[in-house]
């Protein structure tokens, strides 16, 4: 089953077009990371998702139904810009949204409880938002998006603000969530996040789809990167399109940056170099990452 679905949406202000014909569909269980710049249309997708904002045209499907307030019981949101009361103290805070959510204050009160602890804040659970660092608000507004236990969790710019020690924790809290069952899909323009968590992502800019799928179908748009120490060039080797050299030669050693042709294998590169007694010092085959995928797909845009 597929936790969302969005159809050829397009969706205007005025007469700029923020999200223009887009389609994909996010299957029910996995990570999904949905990548783009500033401004790419993340955040208004996932407005339309939840019903804040309604499209000029085309369709969306949320948990097998239309986007509509009735959803809320089964999804956590947290929004890239943090609102929260802040004269309600922390355990107030995130039993109330467990209620706007339809549980019953017996239930919300005790999810909220676990949610404290588990994000280290149990110390401050009867103190005030207003006397809470930026940080430790974050991760209030964190639990109450997961106070629930949404079947789907999104997350829109989630890392933003937070210490290395607490991106951490976020991240391990996505991957629990999804290893219950929960459907996660988060916007971020940051690639080591995607990377980390990501069963499948899309790729965005200006409101347009640029790619769909796994990590490694996004990693096979780039050729790999080949790095090896040779003493003579190596452009004349089957396969290679082009080689560059890296800095000064040692010794009559020479490092190299390769590429291959288009389907081009590096291991059949280094098996002919071993047949023909092409000496090599180092042979390192480097794997495109998402970061260089972006670039290369959204740089332009």
């Amino acid at each position: 089953m597929t936790a969302l679905v969005l159809d050829q949406v397009v969706k205007r202000f005025g007469d700029f077009t923020a999200v223009n014909d887009l389609s994909f569909s996010v299957p029910e269980g996995c990570v999904f990371g949905f990548l783009g710049g500033n401004g790419a249309g993340k955040t208004t997708c996932l407005r339309m998702m939840l019903d804040i904002l309604r499209p000029e045209s085309g369709r969306l499907e949320i948990l097998g139904r239309a986007p509509s307030r009735a959803n809320a019981p089964q999804i956590g949101f947290l929004p890239e810009e943090r609102g929260l009361y802040r004269l309600m103290t922390v355990s107030d805070t995130v039993i109330y949204f467990g209620r706007l959510k339809g549980m019953s204050a017996a239930d919300a009160g005790r999810s909220a409880a676990a949610l404290i602890e588990r994000l280290g804040l149990g110390a401050w659970a009867k103190t005030t938002l207003d006397k809470l660092s930026k940080g430790m608000s974050q991760k209030v507004q964190l639990a109450t998006a997961l106070v629930n236990g949404p079947r789907l969790l999104m997350l829109d710019e989630p890392f933003s603000g937070l210490d290395p020690v607490n991106q951490g924790m976020l991240e391990e809290i996505v991957l629990e969530t999804a290893k219950a069952g929960a459907t996660v899909i988060f916007s971020t323009h940051v690639m080591q996040h995607a990377e980390r968590l990501s069963d499948r992502l899309l790729l965005l800019a200006r409101g347009r789809k640029l790619f769909e799928g796994t990590q490694e179908e996004a990693r096979a748009q780039l050729a790999p990167r080949l790095v090896l120490t040779a003493r003579a060039d190596p452009s004349h080797l089957p396969g290679v399109i082009r080689a560059v050299q890296r800095g000064t030669a040692r010794d009559g050693w020479q490092e190299w940056d390769v590429t291959l042709a288009q389907g081009r294998s590096a291991a059949d590169l280094l098996q002919h170099c071993t047949a023909h007694g092409i000496a090599l010092r180092s042979f390192d085959l480097q794997r495109p990452s998402l970061h260089d995928v972006f670039l290369h797909m959204v740089g332009g845009a």
